[in-house]
């Protein structure tokens, strides 16, 4: 070996920083290997809430959960799909049992963090569901505080210095809205007369832990991307990197952990894996491309769940950049239904991002649905915004071509190329359900999550209202995703398995580089980015402790 540390780290998610800590406040040695410019991942890119269940602030704050709930809360939601390697009861245990314990340790660390006070499981109804929700944040960071590496980490997609708490707030409308709106345009004086860059979110999150993971004495290397996994009698023992235009081994005593992403970047994968979808589409940071899960697999690794996304519906608008606008909101509200290419209503509009992408390739199978429709009327457009667009500016838009309008439901029909009749059926229809407060067909509002997603001031029910005002306008909505949800299978200690479930002593994985332990669905905010924290976390301790051992 050219370096040898105790412990390798593939990429620089919030799962390689935990995992940094944990073996930095053990003694041990630690490189993490950042292939791209900035450190962070897409943890940083994303909003950066996690997904802990029973944990401490909610013990704090008096509201009741346990790991026997958030153990029938994972089991009820996965009950309907058994074949999830990478989510065996085992798996989900773990996460359960780990998860407020990687929490405490990060506190314990100086990460500064905080409940989110209300963000309901997404399915809140079924057995375990927890309304208030289990998600944290991080607080808002002064990025100037990291000094020379404030340029290397990879900025988030929310440009103001909310917290997380405080945006979803912003969309519910009301007074609590208008509460937390003043709150940011202070915050934001605040910043202007201090000079001082507070950042939210994912940054705000991994700008903490990139903070905390320098000062323990990690080793941070950017554009250092691992091109093989040495394995020697069986074993995991370092990676050979390219590090200034050379070839360089780098040893790790315990182990190896790859953190390096999913596949959303690879339209080879895609077509693979995921056929149908484009690159695109994806949310994601321009890195994952998916090259240390095709190595785990030279070596023997076993991949499930490679059709899994994290789902994110999304609109295309010309010249759209790497950040496309999102639909999550626009079609939970009332006076909104989202139909297929021929006018057929087909889902259930207001629930988890995960289940409507799913939603919209299924029914892609049976009629064309990709792109769908996102019908809304004059009221919509009177009370919320389509596509953060009113008035003047979404007119401009009808103008560009991004949406469709029509002075009837038979003419928008013509301007999207729909069946009119079918539109027709389907707007009488759910105008019925909308009238009497409950959507038979789909149960659009169905849960305190949907509603909440809704308009919380609209009657009968914050997520129907009527589409009976022209003139009509849609938009087409796109399975877009913000990360691949399958991977290499691990088992409850974070280790990479073979296909006859044996594990590759020495090598471990996290985050989206795996086959989710939560399943095909995302329990709630933060549902990827948890787990990823806490098998960084997992892993580090079991290499700690094999190697003690040894």
């Amino acid at each position: 070996m050219d370096e040898t540390f105790d412990f390798v780290v593939i990429g620089s998610g919030g799962g390689s920083m935990a995992a940094a800590l944990l073996l930095r406040s053990l003694g041990k040695s630690v490189v993490i290997l950042e292939k791209t410019d900035l450190v962070g991942g897409t943890t940083a890119r994303s909003g950066g809430v996690m997904w802990i269940p029973n944990n401490r602030f909610l013990k704090q704050d008096g509201v009741e959960d346990s790991a026997e709930k958030a153990n029938a809360y994972l089991d009820a939601i996965n009950s309907d799909d058994p074949n999830l390697p990478g989510a065996t009861p085992a798996r989900r245990r773990s996460f359960v049992s780990e998860a407020p314990k990687l929490l405490d340790f990060l506190i314990a660390q100086g990460i500064k963090l905080q409940r989110i006070k209300y963000w309901p499981d997404y399915y809140d109804d079924a057995p375990g569901g927890l309304e208030a929700g289990r998600t944290i944040c991080a607080d808002l960071f002064d990025i100037n505080e990291l000094g020379e590496w404030k340029e290397k980490l990879r900025p988030t997609v929310i440009p103001v210095p909310a917290t997380m708490g405080e945006v979803m707030r912003v969309g519910g409308g009301g007074l609590d809205a208008k509460l937390a709106m003043a709150a940011i345009g202070l915050r934001m004086i605040y910043m202007k007369l201090t000079k001082a860059p507070l950042v939210t979110g994912g940054q705000a999150l991994q700008g903490r832990m990139l903070q905390a993971s320098l000062k323990a004495g990690a080793d941070i290397r950017v554009n250092t991307p691992v091109k093989e996994i040495l394995i020697e009698n069986g074993r995991a023992v370092g990676v050979v990197v390219t590090q200034d235009g050379k070839d360089k081994r780098i040893g790790g005593a315990l182990g190896v952990l790859i953190n390096a992403g999913g596949f959303s970047k690879s339209q080879k994968l895609r077509d693979q894996y995921l056929p149908g979808t484009k690159v695109e589409w994806s949310q994601v940071q321009p890195g994952d491309t998916g090259e240390m899960i095709e190595e785990a697999l030279r070596i023997g690794g076993a991949v499930a769940q490679m059709d899994a996304t994290v789902g994110s519906q999304i609109a295309l608008p010309p010249g759209a950049t790497d950040m496309k606008p999102m639909l999550q909101s626009d079609a939970a509200k009332p006076h909104a239904i989202v139909v297929d290419q021929s006018g057929e209503r087909f889902m259930n509009e207001a629930g988890s991002y995960v289940d409507f992408c799913d939603g919209l390739k299924a029914r892609d199978k049976v009629s064309p649905a990709v792109p769908s429709w996102l019908v809304v009327d004059s009221q919509y457009t009177g009370k919320y915004s389509l596509m953060n667009q009113k008035g003047e500016k979404l007119e401009a838009m009808v103008g560009f071509g991004v949406f469709k309008k029509g002075e009837t439901l038979e003419a928008l029909a013509a301007a999207c190329g729909m069946d009119a009749g079918k539109l027709k059926a389907s707007v009488e229809r759910f105008n019925g359900f909308a009238r009497r407060g409950k959507d038979d067909d789909f149960n659009k509002g169905g849960n305190v999550y949907q509603r909440w997603q809704g308009d919380r001031a609209h009657q009968p029910s914050p997520s129907l209202g009527t589409l009976e005002q022209g003139p009509f306008y849609a938009v087409q909505v796109y399975p877009g995703d913000v990360s691949t949800y399958g991977g290499l299978v691990t088992d409850e200690y974070a280790r990479v398995l073979k296909a006859d479930g044996a594990p590759i002593e020495g090598l471990y994985a996290t985050g989206v580089s795996t086959a989710s332990a939560m399943g095909r669905r995302e329990p709630a905010a933060g549902g990827s980015v948890g787990p990823s924290f806490v098998w960084g976390y997992v892993a580090a301790k079991h290499a700690a402790h094999a190697g003690n051992q040894a």
